[in-house]
Order: C-alpha cells, then structure tokens, then sequence
C-alpha cells in the first residue's frame, strides 16, 4: 500500500508502561488534566494504546508499535511531535519546548524508519532547542501534504523562525496565524484546533480572533479545494479538531476519539461521513494528558523499500 496521498496507510505509535501526565506542560496546555487515580489511568492508557493498534491493524492501516517502559518520558505517547516523515523521503526531527520531551526522540524509531522506507535525507532541526526556538512536528504544523500547506498556530511551540525554514526547506506555503480560547489562552497545537483530510478541513474558525487572520487562513482552505467543517470552541475542548484521516485496505478512515464523536452534530457527522468513514477510538486515558488519537499517530509518508 502506498502513503504518498494525503492519508497515511501506515503509523507510529508509542505503547506507555508509565503514563502519567506531564507536569512539564501544565502551563500552556489548557486541555490537560490531573486523574483521580494516576494507578488506574496507567493502566488504562497502556490497554487504550493496544486496542487502538489493533483495532487500526483491523482496518487496514499498518502499525509500528514501539514500547516505553521509562518513567521519565510521560508524553512519549505522542510521537508525532518530534518527528514527521515526507513523500519525498525526508524524515525530520524536532525541537521540543518541555524539556523532559527531548527526550522521546529514539535511534530506534529512526532506525526502523530508515532501514524498512526510502529515507532521502534527514533533517535534525533540534539544535534550535539551544536558542529557544521550538517547533512541535505536526502538533504545531497540520499539513496539507498534496497541495503544500502547512498551517500554523504562534505558540511556545511553534517558533516562526524554525516554521518559515521548514517552509523553505519543504517547499510549503507556510499559513501562520494566532488563535486562543475564550479566555485568550493561545492554542498551545494547531492539531487540537484542525485536522486536514483529502476532501475536507475542520476548524475552529471562530477561535481565530482576528477578523484579516480568519479570512487569510479560510480563504487557504477554499483555495485547496476543500469543504470546510467548522467547530464551535466547546468542540476543540472535547478534542473534534483533533483527528487523522488513515488509508485503510479499501477505503479511507477518519481516526477520533470517542470524546470527540460524541460532540459533533448530526450534521457533522454526514457531512464527514459523506468523505471518509468515522473509526472512533477510545483514548479517555490518554486525553488527560491533554491530547487525543491524532497526537499518538505519526504518519509515515514514505515509499517502502
């Protein structure tokens, strides 16, 4: 199967035998969470990441599970903020705002990923960690892989600096833009406020405050063609932005969790279903630390060997 569409047919993910949330990233991550009981969502997290695999292995959609047994890495769950892989072959890695994230970048997932797909070059954006400047893969960016777009939100985690190279180096056109919450909390991922599909792009609109920012990045998305689902801001914070179209054996999925299908309208759901078929994944566990499916998945874009 190929990953050189839009949507990827094949994924990493990270299996935690240690989750917990992050107290690294309470300050800027208004999504996360402290559990009740940390025991039980350890558990929890470690079941959910399992039935996930195999319930995307079920669809279709192939999955390289790799395990974390530290302690010491507690959103190793979310791989594709440190590295993203490309159509052309790139692989690149990212530096990371908590420090305690820099460490979830592995030799090992590299080295599958080098050793079973056509990697061209490879692009270690990290040193930019030493100068402050952060940019959180596809947590900061949310790309338009065929039509070149790489959206983002300004935030502690997504520097301009670093995304106007990733813009130049990868032949984007780079759409930077603020957004926040009611409160005017910046979003701290551009992948919690919208997800890219082959057909469609859903977005909190609104909780782009300026009026010209708007337009600017709407206008981007009607220009590549696609139909534009708008989510409301109750909607973000129940994680329906945060989503991942896979290719599967025969057809194409929408990955989100079973939180954020419960709040979509009647209507939102026809109309994604119209494009691609809905697999809700429950990740409860998970969305205490403050992200959802589309975080634990890292697509790879690369031609198999």
């Amino acid at each position: 199967m190929s990953n050189i569409g839009h949507a990827p047919s094949a994924v990493v993910m990270i299996r935690p035998h240690q989750f917990v949330t992050n107290p690294q990233t309470s300050g800027d991550n208004a999504f996360q969470q402290v559990p009740s009981d940390p025991n039980a969502i350890k558990a929890l997290a470690y079941q959910q990441v399992t039935d996930v695999a195999e319930l995307l292995m079920r669809k279709g959609v192939e999955v390289i599970l790799f395990e974390d047994e530290t302690d010491l890495t507690p959103d190793s769950v979310f791989p594709n903020n440190w590295f993203t892989t490309h159509n052309d072959g790139a692989l690149c890695v990212y530096p990371m705002y908590p420090e305690n994230r820099r460490l979830e970048r592995r030799q090992d997932v590299l080295d599958k990923l080098i050793n079973d797909y056509q990697v061209n070059y490879f692009i270690n954006y990290s040193h930019f960690e030493s100068q402050h400047q952060f940019l959180e893969g596809t947590g900061a960016m949310v790309l338009d892989h065929v039509n070149r777009i790489a959206y983002a939100v300004r935030s502690h985690r997504c520097s301009e600096q670093v995304f106007n190279l990733f813009c130049r180096q990868h032949n984007f056109q780079g759409v930077l833009f603020d957004a926040s919450d009611n409160l005017g909390n910046p979003i701290y991922h551009t992948n919690v406020l919208m997800c890219v599909a082959s057909d469609f792009v859903m977005i909190s609109d609104e909780m782009i405050r300026d009026t010209k920012q708007r337009a600017m990045v709407v206008n981007a998305i009607q220009a590549s063609g696609k139909q534009l689902i708008s989510l409301t801001e109750s909607q973000i914070n129940q994680y329906a932005g945060n989503a991942l179209e896979l290719q599967g054996k025969d057809k194409k999925y929408l990955a989100l969790s079973t939180t954020a299908l419960g709040c979509l309208t009647d209507d939102q759901r026809n109309t994604i279903s119209s494009h691609v078929t809905l697999l809700p994944c429950d990740v409860t566990a998970l969305e205490y630390a403050g992200g959802s499916i589309r975080c634990m998945l890292a697509g790879i874009h690369l031609h198999k060997k």
